[in-house]
């Protein structure tokens, strides 16, 4: 299974209030829900494609209301052939409706009732439906951090991302091909919603990963910049070899001072070594890393005038 059908499973686990299960209940017809006639009624049919969903949905249901509820399951013929499970409701179907602020005055509403906005905890498990009927998450081992859920109504997901930013999770919407998506980017703010809705198992393992991504970027950068350095010491130590063996050749390593001849004789023959090393096997005594590169940039730049043909002075 994906980590969001696990996730998925252990939010359909949890245990609430009934005031928490009319929340999420509300997030879950309001967002898989849809409503047709039938014998002067209305019936709900709330679709999924997750059983431990339909389940949860089921015993919801049975749970707040005791009504009378079919379990229903379809067989999808395009593309995935997976499962359709859908919750029927024939009988006061009016009444589930009305008592969950889904029909306000006889009319749809696609926002989120004062009600469950007024407790902390039915909000969260208003936000756990609203996962559960429409949202996913990116596995934390992949290279980017994401969580959405969607929504067909634009009222809806921008209700969604208010309830989500009274947590300061910088949440957002936007409009897709076939509605809105209320999102979040930053795996603080995700790993928070998780731990909100209830999900404390996905947010371990989440953590976990992230932990472990974050700790392998962080010696790869370490090595990459470890890396640098030495390919630019390599290079500076050649490029010093190259002018020394080419003053050696044009006018000879004896015509040097004292000073610069040991320097020069010691990197030919220690060409791997750093400055600091350099300094240090100076027969008249050690010199700092800087003295050394003093030398060798005297050097360089003798080596530059005799390229040049410009008279050499120590």
């Amino acid at each position: 299974m994906s980590f969001a059908s696990d996730m998925k499973n252990e939010l359909t686990r949890i245990e609430v209030d009934t005031c928490c299960m009319k929340s999420e209940l509300s997030a879950l017809i309001k967002m898989n829900g849809d409503l047709s006639h039938f014998d002067g009624g209305w019936v709900i049919n709330i679709h999924t494609e997750n059983a431990a969903i339909a389940r949860r949905i089921f015993s919801l249901i049975k749970n707040v209301y005791g009504v009378e509820i079919e379990l229903l399951v379809r067989r999808k013929m395009k593309l995935k052939k997976n499962n359709v499970y859908i919750c029927r409701i024939k009988k006061d179907s009016r009444l589930v409706l009305e008592d969950l602020d889904i029909i306000q005055e006889g009319l749809l509403s696609h926002g989120i009732s004062k009600e469950i906005k007024s407790k902390e905890c039915c909000i969260r498990s208003y936000l756990r439906g609203a996962f559960l009927a429409g949202g996913s998450v990116n596995n934390p081992e992949t290279s980017a951090y994401h969580l959405e859920i969607f929504s067909l109504y634009e009222e809806h997901a921008q209700s969604l991302s208010e309830l989500m930013n009274g947590y300061e999770l910088n949440a957002k919407y936007i409009e897709r091909k076939r509605g809105f998506i209320t999102y979040l980017k930053e795996a603080e703010k995700i790993a928070e919603f998780l731990s909100l809705i209830g999900g404390y198992q996905a947010l371990l393992k989440f953590e976990d990963v992230r932990i472990v991504r974050d700790m392998r970027n962080s010696v790869n950068r370490l090595v990459n910049c470890e890396t640098a350095n030495l390919n630019k010491t390599i290079g500076a130590a050649m490029r010093q070899v190259e002018n020394i063996q080419f003053i050696d050749s044009e006018i000879g390593l004896e015509e040097l001072p004292d000073r610069l001849r040991e320097i020069a004789r010691l990197r030919v023959e220690h060409q791997e070594v750093s400055l600091k090393e350099l300094g240090e096997m100076m027969s008249t005594g050690a010199i700092s890393k800087s003295g050394v590169n003093h030398r060798l940039r005297k050097l360089d730049k003798i080596a530059e005038k005799l390229k040049k043909g410009e008279a050499v002075t120590f």
